[in-house]
């Protein structure tokens, strides 16, 4: 390889660099970088491709493979140029002035370097690339090409690992594959905050592991022979790994434990896969089930929460194997949860819907069975049910919330101009009045308000009932990564400080369902001291406050958020759980908003959206809301319902729904599974999932993300089953393609008037408990018992098992300490879970909405701030972690496994 003598730097050759930059030369080309910059961006950004392992652009340098070895020379006192004596790895190394880098193109120092190093790496590496998972991407094998030699001088035995180990149900760790690049353990631990592999032992022994009683000390401890795991079919590992323990520091679940001695169950661990750059750390779903060129890849917006995180969906023969985080700079970066990596089997479960179904009566009315029908007859049978019950007291809409714009502005344009009625909510979850006033007044129309970037920079962020990681998902990340970066200061209004609250180093505003405004009006007032006069004093107009969706079922909560963000000038925004929340908000999907945020009461808001639809007029009153939909259903003041993609166990009142459904004269369902709402429904029309039809993501910040169409289908959306169906009824909708609902929805525009006023609800009075009874706190866990998650058992492997959290001074009152079962009780039912004894307020008692063992709504029909019994359980510990199954036994349990009594078991 031909070289270049380096020359000495000299103030006529180099040009005055701008302030804060450096300097250099690589490959013989002059560039000025960033000072920090490291050699291998800056070689990046020529173009020059320097082979790495280790290095990842979102991690910390770590210089650990020493695959990225170059030669270079700095100017020493005198300015004259001096090669160090040895080859740098340009990942750890900073530009420097007058530095002359010299990578593998330009020296053969560098290029004999790393070929010796690529010859190392090789050596105890299997030569199983046709069985590998990471065969056909991998940057061993691509660089072993590019940057090893053609043949291997070793030829003895190579070193050797039983494999695959068990890291949890989901993640499988081939050790004798590790280059020990650390990628995985500093992903674990800067990023997730949550470290399950470490790596252990020294010299040629040294490996990536999990916890080990032997290596770390604990062999002939008593615990260590409690630290044994299971493979995900159930065998025994034949090394030391754990078991699910209680403890009140992390999550516990189906999994080996963590270089701490925790039960490992993060929330994020697959992206180690995805990083990982040889075939180590591999998927026990995807597993030696396709090789990458078999693949077509697509790129996608996740659907199961409101973060509309970047993925790509790699599918086969139609269909999909597996979903890996997309490159999105703005929104996540590279990382995604495993909820939206893992869970999609959901929409290609055997009880998928694929052709219309229509319910036969009889002459006395009496309904008979669903029978598959044409397109034709069931949307005739649809347009005729619909119309009469139109006629007989209107029909209410009930959309559900994961849809993309394009579906809910058919939704919400349906039931105005089709039903003619304003009864329509997409909420499919506890709701308020204030809720509505709130979303009206500062959500609708405040598209990137706050961003991810937002969070991540915010040198202070109040989080308000919003659990960060089993609600927010990749917000979680980005407030963690400021945390790390910026020091910034996170507080939380939260009945406890969970695990989540811990990694961001946050401080807990200690309260009680249904005492949040009284702390928030406290903010910033000569009555707050301790940690509420800290945080009052920190919010500012450079802080964030975020709040959830759960904040809408606390009287007077909303209203005290808005109030404090007008007090400090701190930036409020909203973050629901679901995809299409804000999309709904947006489009009009709301009882007293119609599309751009206007309402439904402005006389020049309803002609504006009159002239765009060609329609004479449109309903004044506001309409019903979901639940108040439902109650009239139930009462018979409606003919009937359309409802989307709703399950009625999410809904407030459960039984009320359900109650509905059978009341009302007429229900036609658009899903795209068998649900208990189509086993009620008159019509089902079978509808596209999200990986068979193209739209548009709303996520929390109001920011589009588009998506094209995965699979090919005959499925429809949506917005184009409404308009065949509003064709039927004899109204041109307009929408049979996302283009026309792109048009319409530009036409339109935002809404320029006058806002709805800001809610001024009061805050409740808290209630009076007696003996042995407690408030109710409850939140979704980010892997629960949802529907969207059915199929993937490895995933419900790591999904924390469920647990009634109280105070020790709770638990002492009814007698039972970590571990004991309590009993939770209303009178419509009970649930009955290990006790976990936690720092929180006395008199709270805490419990998962809808996880295995634990569906709240259905079984106490209640919700967040109601008063339950709370007491010692009459089963014994041993039998109610028995009734609570974890790993791949979770997957099989379903919240219908219920008593009469309501006892989940």
């Amino acid at each position: 390889m031909t070289t270049t003598t380096p020359k000495p730097a000299t103030p006529a050759a180099t040009s005055a660099p701008a302030a804060g930059e450096v300097t250099f030369t690589i490959d013989d080309v002059e560039v000025s970088v960033p000072k920090g910059t490291l050699v291998i961006r800056a070689a990046e950004n020529l173009g020059i491709q320097i082979p790495r392992f280790c290095d990842h652009p979102l991690l910390q340098p770590a210089g650990a493979c020493r695959q990225c070895l170059v030669e270079v020379s700095t100017p020493d006192r005198e300015g004259n140029l001096r090669a160090m004596p040895k080859p740098q790895a340009s990942c750890t190394l900073e530009a420097t002035p007058g530095m002359v880098v010299k990578t593998q193109r330009t020296s053969a120092v560098a290029d004999k370097a790393q070929h010796g190093v690529m010859e190392l790496l090789l050596i105890n590496h299997p030569l199983d690339c046709p069985t590998c998972d990471k065969g056909g991407e991998c940057p061993l094998q691509n660089q072993a090409m590019s940057n090893g030699y053609a043949t291997s001088r070793f030829h003895d035995v190579k070193r050797t690992f039983p494999k695959p180990l068990a890291i949890s149900t989901e993640i499988l760790l081939d050790r004798e594959r590790c280059v020990l690049c650390q990628r995985c353990t500093r992903f674990s631990d800067e990023i997730a905050g949550d470290p399950f592999i470490d790596l252990q032992q020294r010299g040629v022994r040294q490996q990536i592991g999990v916890f080990d009683p032997a290596v770390l000390g604990f062999a002939g401890s008593d615990r260590a022979e409690t630290y044994r795991g299971v493979q995900p079919d159930g065998t025994p590992l034949p090394v030391a790994v754990g078991q699910p323990e209680v403890d009140p520091r992390g999550p516990v679940g189906m999994a080996t434990l963590d270089t701490s001695g925790r039960a490992f169950a993060s929330y994020f661990s697959g992206n180690t896969i995805q990083i990982c750059p040889v075939g180590a750390l591999t998927n026990a779903a995807y597993r030696f089930r396709a090789r990458p060129f078999d693949l077509i890849s697509t790129p996608g917006v996740a659907e199961h929460d409101s973060n509309g995180a970047a993925i790509r969906v790699d599918h086969r023969r139609g269909v999909v194997l597996r979903r890996l985080a997309g490159e999105d700079a703005a929104v996540n970066e590279e990382w995604i949860s495993d909820k939206d990596r893992f869970a999609f089997t959901w929409q290609g479960m055997p009880d998928r819907l694929t052709v219309p179904l229509v319910r036969d009566r009889a002459e006395d009315g009496t309904p008979g069975e669903l029978r598959t029908a044409s397109w034709a007859e069931a949307l005739e049978v649809a347009a005729e049910g619909l119309a009469a019950a139109r006629a007989a007291g209107g029909v209410g809409v009930l959309p559900g919330g994961r849809l993309p714009l394009e579906d809910a502005y058919a939704y919400a344009k349906f039931a105005r101009v089709v039903l003619g009625t304003n009864d329509v909510d997409h909420r499919a979850r506890p709701h308020s009045a204030e809720e509505e006033a709130f979303l009206a007044h500062h959500v609708a129309g405040s598209r990137m308000s706050v961003t991810f970037a937002d969070l991540e920079s915010a040198p202070v962020t109040l989080l308000v009932a919003f659990e960060p990681e089993d609600e927010g998902g990749i917000a979680f990340l980005r407030l963690r990564k400021g945390v790390q970066k910026n020091r910034n200061r996170v507080f939380s209004v939260a009945p406890f400080a969970s695990r989540a609250l811990d990694r961001l180093d946050a401080r807990l505003l200690a309260a009680a369902p249904g005492t949040e405004p009284e702390v928030l009006d406290a903010l910033g007032t000569p009555r707050a001291d301790g940690v509420l006069a800290e945080a009052g004093q920190a919010l500012d107009a450079s802080a964030i406050i975020l709040v959830g969706e759960r904040l809408a079922t606390i009287p007077g909560g909303l209203s005290a958020a808005l109030r404090l963000a007008e007090r400090t000038g701190a930036r409020l925004a909203w973050i629901p759980r679901r995809a299409g929340e804000r999309a709904g908000v947006e489009m009009g999907t709301l009882p007293g908003l119609l599309p751009g945020g206007r309402p439904v009461t402005d006389a020049q808001a309803r002609v504006d959206v009159a002239a765009a639809w060609d329609v004479e007029r449109l309903p004044a009153e506001p309409g019903r809301s979901a639940g108040e939909i439902l109650a009239a259903a139930a009462e018979g003041e409606l003919g009937g319902l359309v409802v989307g993609g709703v399950d009625p166990v999410d809904l407030p009142d459960p039984a009320l729904a359900r109650a509905a459904l059978e009341r009302v004269g007429f229900v036609v369902s658009l899903e795209v599974r068998a649900s208990a709402v189509t086993a009620l429904a008159d019509v089902v029309l079978p509808v596209a999932p999200p990986v068979e039809k193209a739209g548009t993501f709303l996520n929390w910040e109001g920011r589009p993300r588009p998506f094209p169409q995965a699979l090919t289908s005959t499925a429809m959306a949506d917005h184009r089953v409404l308009d065949a169906l509003a064709d039927a009824m004899g109204t041109m909708l307009g929408l049979r393609t996302v283009a026309q609902a792109h048009a319409e929805i530009d036409a339109i525009g935002a809404w320029d008037g006058a806002r709805v006023p800001a809610p001024a609800v009061a805050a409740a009075q808290p209630p009076t408990l007696g003996e042995g009874q407690a408030v109710l706190a409850t939140w979704h866990q980010l892997l629960d018992a949802g529907r969207c998650q059915d199929g993937e058992a490895f995933l419900a492997g790591t999904a924390q098992r469920p647990v009634a959290r109280l105070s020790p001074a709770t638990g002492a009152a009814i007698g039972v300490a970590t571990g004991d079962a309590v009993t939770v009780r209303t009178g419509a039912g009970r649930i009955v879970l290990p006790a976990l004894l936690t720092p929180m307020p006395d008199g709270v008692v805490w419990v998962p909405v809808h996880s295995t063992g634990s569906s709240v709504r259905p079984t106490l029909r209640v919700d967040a701030g109601a008063v339950v019994d709370v007491a010692a359980a009459a089963l014994p510990a041993a039998d109610v972690e028995a009734a609570a199954p974890t790993g791949r036994r979770a997957h099989a349990a379903t919240t219908d496994a219920t008593t009469t009594d309501g006892e989940v078991l």
